[in-house]
C-alpha cells in the first residue's frame, strides 16, 4: 500500500527518486501525473495515488501533457512480489499479445489464462489485453510528444493494425485523437530519437566500463557517455545510441529500424539492457542488510545483452578464459558469420549471427579446443529447433554446458534479478579479498543476488 505522507513529500520536492513508483490523480483536473511534474502542486485534499498508470486511468484519469507520464520509469513498487506476473508484463511489453493470442501467453508462462486473468484483475482491476491495448496507447503518446513521426506510422509503430481502431483506442484512453495530441505537442524532434527515463542514481561510469570492455566492434559502439549496438528482431533489423544525459535523468536514444511494427519490444528491449526501470534505492537497501560491510556502489544496473541466444554464446566462449579472449572469440565470429550493413551515417556495422549460420559451419576459424566449439555448434543446432530454447535451465541437457553458463546467460540475456554466481572466479576473489570483513548472505540477498554479484564484480 503506498503511504500517502510519502507520496505527499516526494511530489512536493519533486523528487526523481519516485519517478514511476506512483503516481499522483488530481480530482480537479482529471489528469494524473508523475511526482516530478513541474505543474503548481495541486492541494492535498485534492489528490489520489495510484502504484501504476493503469490503475489511475481506471480510475477515469487522463495523463498528463507536461510531465508525461508515458515516459517514467518502471519497476513500481509492487514489482518482485508476484514473479510469475513480472514475466507476464516483460512479454506483453516485448509484444506477446500483438503477434499471438492469450491462450499462447499463458502457455509460455505455464499457466491457465483463468489464473492469468485473475492475477490482473487482481493488481490492475483490468484483463491482460486491457493492459496491453493502454501500455499501446501510452507508447503512441510518448512517439506522437517526441518525434514528427506520421500519425499512421506511430499507430503502426505501436503494434496497432488499424489507424481506425487506433483513433478509437487513443481517444479511449487519452480523452483526445492523435492528431489533436501532436498539435498540443508542439513536436520538434525529428527523426527516430526519444528520452528513455530512469530512477536516480545511475551508476554510469561502472556500467560503461563493463560494455566497454566487452565491446565487440563493428557490432556495439561504446564512448565515455554513450553506448550503441546493431540488432535483429523477429525479421526487422536496425541499430540504436543511447547517449547518457544525467541532468534529465535519462539516456537520448536514436533509432534506426526497417519495420516499424516491433518499434515497441526493440524500445523495451533497450530499457531492458540499459536496466532503466531497476529500483535501485530498494534493491541496494536489502543487499546491505544482507551484506553488511560490503561497500556498494550506488546505482548499479545490470548490463544485458540483446537477447539470450547472443548471451549463450558469449558464455559459452567465455568458459574457462579471461575476459579478453572470450571477446576476441567473440569477435572473430561476428567478423566471420555476422552479416554487414552500411548505417546512415555511412559506418560499416554488423549484426551478430543467429543459430542457422553458427549451426551450419563447422566453426574451425575460432582457436580454441574442439570441445568447446562442438559445444557452441550442439548449442546453436538445438536452439534452432527448440520450443524452449528461452529457458536456460533446458540448456543443462547439452553436452559442455553448465550452471555457470546457463546463470551468466539468464543474467545478460534476460537481466534476472535474482542470479547468484557463486562459482565464478571474480565472485571468488572478491569474497576471498572481503574475508572476514562482510558477513555476506547470499540466500538473504534474494531476490536481488544479480546485483549483489555485480557489486563484487566491481570489487
Amino acid at each position: 500500500m503506498l503511504d500517502r505522507d510519502i507520496c505527499r513529500r516526494a511530489r512536493l520536492a519533486r523528487d526523481a527518486r519516485f519517478d514511476g513508483q506512483f503516481f499522483t490523480a488530481v480530482r480537479t483536473t482529471g489528469i494524473y501525473c508523475r511526482p516530478i511534474c513541474p505543474a503548481t502542486p495541486p492541494q492535498e485534499g485534492n489528490v489520489d495515488y495510484y502504484p501504476s498508470a493503469i490503475e489511475a486511468a481506471r480510475a477515469g484519469y487522463r495523463p498528463c501533457l507536461r510531465c508525461r507520464p508515458d515516459s517514467a520509469p518502471g519497476s513500481p513498487a509492487w514489482k518482485g512480489t508476484d514473479t510469475t506476473l513480472e514475466r507476464a508484463l516483460r512479454l506483453i511489453d516485448a509484444g506477446a499479445l500483438q503477434d499471438a493470442s492469450l491462450d499462447r501467453l499463458c502457455s509460455r508462462l505455464g499457466i491457465g489464462d483463468r489464473y492469468l486473468r485473475a492475477l490482473f484483475q487482481r493488481r490492475f482491476g483490468v484483463s491482460p489485453k486491457a493492459y496491453a491495448r493502454y501500455q499501446q496507447c501510452l507508447f503512441a503518446k510518448q512517439l506522437l510528444h517526441q518525434t514528427r513521426l506520421p500519425v499512421t506510422d506511430i499507430a503502426f509503430a505501436s503494434g496497432f493494425r488499424s489507424l481506425r481502431r487506433f483513433n478509437a483506442c487513443f481517444r479511449e484512453h487519452m480523452g483526445m485523437a492523435p492528431s489533436q495530441l501532436r498539435r498540443q505537442a508542439g513536436t520538434t524532434t525529428g527523426g527516430l530519437t526519444l528520452h528513455l527515463a530512469y530512477r536516480p542514481p545511475y551508476a554510469w561510469p561502472v556500467m560503461q566500463r563493463f560494455l566497454a570492455r566487452r565491446r565487440i566492434d563493428g557490432l556495439e559502439w561504446v564512448g565515455d557517455d554513450h553506448y550503441g549496438r546493431s540488432f535483429t528482431w523477429q525479421h526487422a533489423k536496425g541499430c540504436f545510441t543511447a547517449i547518457h544525459d544525467p541532468r534529465r535523468h535519462g539516456f537520448r536514444v536514436t533509432l534506426e529500424l526497417d519495420d516499424l511494427s516491433v518499434m515497441q519490444p526493440v524500445v523495451a528491449n533497450i530499457r531492458r539492457i540499459l536496466d532503466l526501470d531497476a529500483d535501485t534505492q530498494a534493491i541496494e537497501t536489502h543487499l546491505a542488510a544482507a551484506a553488511p560491510g560490503l561497500p556498494l556502489i550506488e546505482g548499479l544496473r545490470l548490463p544485458g545483452t540483446w537477447n539470450l541466444f547472443e548471451a549463450g554464446v558469449r558464455a559459452i566462449l567465455g568458459q574457462q578464459v579471461s575476459i579478453d579472449a572470450a571477446r576476441r572469440h567473440v569477435q572473430t565470429l561476428v567478423e566471420t558469420l555476422g552479416s554487414g550493413f552500411v548505417d546512415s551515417a555511412g559506418e560499416q556495422r554488423r549484426h551478430f549471427p543467429g543459430p542457422k549460420p553458427i549451426a551450419e559451419n563447422e566453426l574451425a576459424f575460432l582457436r580454441m579446443p574442439g570441445a568447446r566449439r562442438e559445444t557452441l555448434h550442439r548449442f546453436a543446432a538445438w536452439y534452432r529447433e527448440a520450443l524452449d530454447a528461452d529457458d536456460p535451465t533446458h540448456w543443462l541437457a547439452l553436452k559442455g554446458i553448465g550452471p555457470w553458463t546457463a546463470d551468466y546467460a539468464r543474467l545478460r540475456g534476460t537481466s534476472h534479478p535474482d542470479i547468484w554466481l557463486a562459482g565464478d572466479s571474480g565472485v571468488k576473489q572478491a569474497l576471498s579479498a572481503l574475508g572476514s570483513q562482510s558477513r555476506l548472505d547470499s540466500q538473504a540477498a534474494a531476490p536481488w543476488r544479480s546485483y549483489l554479484t555485480l557489486q563484487l564484480w566491481n570489487r
